[in-house]
């Protein structure tokens, strides 16, 4: 499981319950608030109610004092109708439900009668209207009750539904604490189970490589970030210790192949140095003898440096315009010339060829792929070296009919310090030569092809651009073969 969808996953949860809990937290709010505000209006209108019932009794009991001939102003009789008349109307402003409007309607309708009452009563002989009056009072009181009854029951309603929602809360904020609780320790657990621990084994497997530098492996286990991280440092520690070990494989090499020269360089100087005499033929052999090792030696050194050189980006090239034909026919003539044992034959086109390179380079290209031709072939073979024109490009092949390479051993055979079998049994080297003539050639902008079998032999084939200043007119196609003599 990949860690970044997990820790994705579980942003998105906490988030969309912090909505929802956010979002259920302004809902509640808002209903409370309305429901504060209706409950507030119901008891403000059983006060007001009440109000205008204790109004109402006062002005009947001062009618029974009118009517008992008692003194009693009237402004006051006045002062409260008017005041009953305001409380109707706030009273009237508070109702909100149909119910309400209707019981107000009987309110005012039967304290509308309560007054004509009230009107009469003053122009008869007292306790002639008292029955009627008590009547109407009773009516008025019992519509103004009902209406208080209305409101209460309608604050109890509002009361159960607060109630109602406050439970809902309740079991929502208990169900996102739980929620998020849960979430919380299944992801500490899943980060422990898959990020924490493959990170202390990957860690481990860090400091014993970094300590010990021995080869270590980092358990490949947890999220995917972690896995690919784990086998990266697993790819990378084995390469590690794969150049580890081709650098002390080198190092072995090298002491091996610089060994045999400087025993042949030691068994020569003993030899010059001897008291007997020495005849000038046996010297001859001994001063060619030398003259071999001190080359093999020093191209051995060069190879070295010109690898450290390119590992470090500091080759450089001297570009220059030269025929590829006669950088070819020096090298075949520089072989030639040493007396190998093998013949050599060069084609050539009927025409120069120019090439813009570095010529020393080149040559060392050449060289490399030449002797290589001749080391790893029997005694009498023959080798080829072709120089032609294709499109945009110039080819220089080296053709040999020697061992061959097989198709798992092309997979490392520009590999620096990296030699096959067969070619460790059949001729020393330390394995840096093909990996710098492919530098070359690349530095150039072009690219070395190899095609090869087994038995059968090889073909190393240089393909280099063309020299742009290069006319067509100038190009000529290749000629036939140049047959040179058996050299031994």
């Amino acid at each position: 499981m990949s860690l970044k969808r997990v820790i994705t996953f579980a942003v998105a949860l906490l988030a969309s319950l912090g909505l929802v809990a956010a979002t259920s937290l302004v809902v509640l709010t808002t209903y409370l608030h309305r429901a504060t505000l209706s409950m507030q209006a119901s008891v403000e209108g059983i006060r007001i109610a009440q109000d205008f019932e204790v109004t109402l009794l006062n002005l009947h009991r001062l009618q029974g004092s009118l009517q008992r001939g008692e003194a009693v102003t009237g402004s006051t009789t006045e002062e409260a109708e008017r005041h009953l008349s305001v409380q109707l109307e706030r009273t009237r402003r508070q109702a909100h439900s149909q119910e309400e409007r209707e019981l107000l309607t009987q309110v005012e309708k039967a304290f509308s009668l309560y007054l004509d009452a009230q009107g009469r009563a003053l122009e008869v002989p007292a306790g002639q209207m008292s029955a009627e009056l008590n009547f109407r009072l009773e009516a008025t009181l019992l519509a103004i009750n009902q209406l208080i009854a209305l409101n209460i029951q309608e604050a109890r309603v509002e009361q159960s539904r607060v109630d109602r929602w406050d439970r809902m809360a309740d079991l929502a904020g208990i169900g996102v604490a739980v929620l998020l609780v849960l979430g919380v320790v299944v992801l500490l657990v899943w980060m422990r189970r898959a990020v924490f621990h493959p990170l202390l084994g990957i860690s481990r497997a860090m400091r014993r490589f970094g300590t010990h530098g021995e080869r270590t492996q980092a358990p490949i286990e947890g999220a995917l970030e972690l896995r690919d991280m784990a086998h990266t440092f697993n790819e990378m520690a084995d390469s590690l210790q794969n150049q580890r070990q081709a650098r002390l494989t080198f190092l072995a090499g090298v002491a091996h192949d610089l060994r045999n020269p400087l025993s042949a360089l030691k068994m020569s100087a003993a030899l010059v140095n001897s008291r007997g005499p020495v005849s000038e033929d046996r010297l001859l052999k001994t001063m060619a003898l030398v003259s071999r090792q001190v080359s093999r030696l020093d191209r051995m050194v060069g190879d070295l440096l010109d690898a450290t050189r390119i590992e470090a980006g500091q080759l450089e090239l001297t570009l220059e315009e030269r025929d590829a034909g006669e950088l070819a026919t020096s090298v075949v003539e520089l072989y030639r010339s040493s007396g190998a044992a093998h013949e050599l034959r060069l084609l050539l086109p009927e025409g120069p060829l120019p090439l813009r390179c570095d010529a020393t380079r080149m040559e060392q290209v050449l060289n490399n792929l030449v002797s290589n031709a001749l080391k790893y072939s029997r005694e009498g073979s023959v080798v080829d070296v072709e120089v032609r024109r294709e499109g945009d490009e110039v080819w220089l092949s080296v053709t040999d009919q020697g061992i061959g390479i097989s198709a798992e051993e092309m997979r490392h055979l520009f590999t620096p310090f990296q030699r096959t079998g067969s070619a460790r049994e059949k001729a020393p080297g330390v394995g840096i030569g093909l990996s710098v003539a492919r530098r070359i050639v690349e530095a150039h902008g072009g690219r070395i092809e190899v095609e090869s079998s087994p038995g059968r032999g090889s073909t190393f084939r240089v393909r280099l651009p063309r020299a742009p200043s290069v006319p067509a007119a100038r190009e000529a196609r290749p000629g036939p073969f140049v047959q040179d003599p058996v050299f031994s």
